[in-house]
């Protein structure tokens, strides 16, 4: 039931979305919208290495996303420069071509994979309230009345 429920999510989330990205480093929270790419059921967005969003996934790599009624929870890694993975740039140039042509051949651009850990949806059945918890380390998935 897990794989079968989280292949759904993923299909519903699709392959490229703009997500709220959030960072934290000590005492500073920050958030922005951002064009993600959906692949493999990771997360995927070109920044800047000198941004602060950056600076503080280095020092803290836990980020969460935000995406309609769905929390994610997740790992945040420097996977290098957007031209040297194929297939995820084919998807950026493909879902956000202007983007593509403005900052994929920037010096300072890099491509962030975020692998993500935990998977919080917020839904409805039957008008009574459930959240839907995927952990997706253990692979475990429950339902729990938000009352």
């Amino acid at each position: 039931m897990y794989e079968e429920k989280l292949k759904n999510l993923f299909e519903s989330i699709g392959e490229a979305r703009k997500i709220v990205l959030s960072t934290s480093y000590g005492n500073r929270v920050t958030s922005r919208m951002m064009s993600f790419i959906i692949c493999d059921n990771k997360f995927y967005c070109q920044t800047d290495k000198t941004l602060l969003k950056y600076q503080q996934i280095k020092l803290n790599p836990n980020v969460a996303l935000c995406i309609d009624n769905i929390q994610i929870e997740g790992v945040a890694k420097n996977i290098g420069r957007p031209l040297e993975n194929k297939k995820i740039i084919n998807l950026f140039k493909k879902y956000y071509k202007t983007s593509y042509e403005i900052y994929s051949f920037l010096e300072n651009e890099i491509l962030l994979e975020i692998e993500p850990i935990f998977i919080r949806v917020w839904i409805s059945k039957d008008f009574i309230p459930v959240r839907e918890f995927y952990n997706l380390k253990t692979k475990d998935l429950r339902e729990e009345l938000y009352l």
